[in-house]
């Protein structure tokens, strides 16, 4: 005997829905155009018996320019926020070959080169003493500056050991020591650097500025610039 199956030939097919691909940059997004279309056919299919209500036309005109109104604000500040790195980037490249303030006491130094310092105390100190220490943390030099007022004061180190010969190359740090209302303290110290190069994306965007010696510091992070 021979058996049929009664199953349609359509069996096992499904209707696949057809994607359209959106071409016109809008991502799907409602225009103003297509709001205004949808108010008039709205207004076209109402109910001559129950119009629809002012209050509740006006509620979704308020609403969607509040919505457009938002987009473009959102537009305006990328603009914005591009313009200010361009900026910021232009600003920083002016640095290069001048020397800016840094608030570390670690340097690095070509050989015979001088380096600008500060003292910075929110109280006036007595006995105060500069010293310049290696890597190692030897004492290479000594200076003595006396008494500094509340605030900062400027100094300048020579690049020489205490021996009257130029400091090698490399790497240095100014420990400074005072008497603070009769008691020793160290006292904050900050640095000029010379810019050597920009680095226009750093970590986390940001705009970097590669130091003398190595280093680099974030453009924010300056507290002054100085010409030489």
């Amino acid at each position: 005997m021979t058996t049929i199956n009664g199953g349609s030939a359509l069996d096992g097919l499904h209707w696949q829905k057809e994607e359209v691909d959106i071409a016109d940059g809008s991502n799907g997004m409602l225009t103003q155009e297509d709001f205004f279309a949808l108010l008039t056919q709205e207004l076209a299919q109402q109910d001559p018996t129950k119009p629809v209500d002012n209050n509740e036309m006006i509620s979704q005109m308020t609403a969607f320019s509040t919505t457009d109104g938002v987009s473009q604000l959102n537009n305006q500040f990328e603009e914005f926020a591009s313009s200010m790195t361009s900026s910021q980037a232009l600003q920083a490249s002016s640095l290069v070959g001048r020397s800016v303030l840094v608030d570390d006491n670690v340097f690095g130094m070509a050989e015979g080169e001088q380096v600008k310092g500060k003292i910075v105390t929110d109280q006036a100190a007595s006995n105060v003493s500069i010293y310049v220490e290696n890597t190692a943390g030897e004492v290479i030099q000594t200076v003595p500056v006396g008494s500094v007022a509340a605030g900062s004061a400027t100094f300048t180190w020579d690049g020489q050991t205490s021996d009257g010969e130029p400091a090698p190359e490399g790497a240095y740090r100014f420990r400074i020591v005072g008497l603070v209302g009769g008691e020793a303290q160290e006292l904050q110290a900050q640095t000029y650097r010379k810019v050597d190069s920009v680095t226009l994306a750093g970590a986390g965007g940001s705009i970097l500025l590669n130091l003398n010696g190595g280093s680099s510091m974030a453009l924010a992070d300056v507290v002054e610039v100085s010409e030489g």
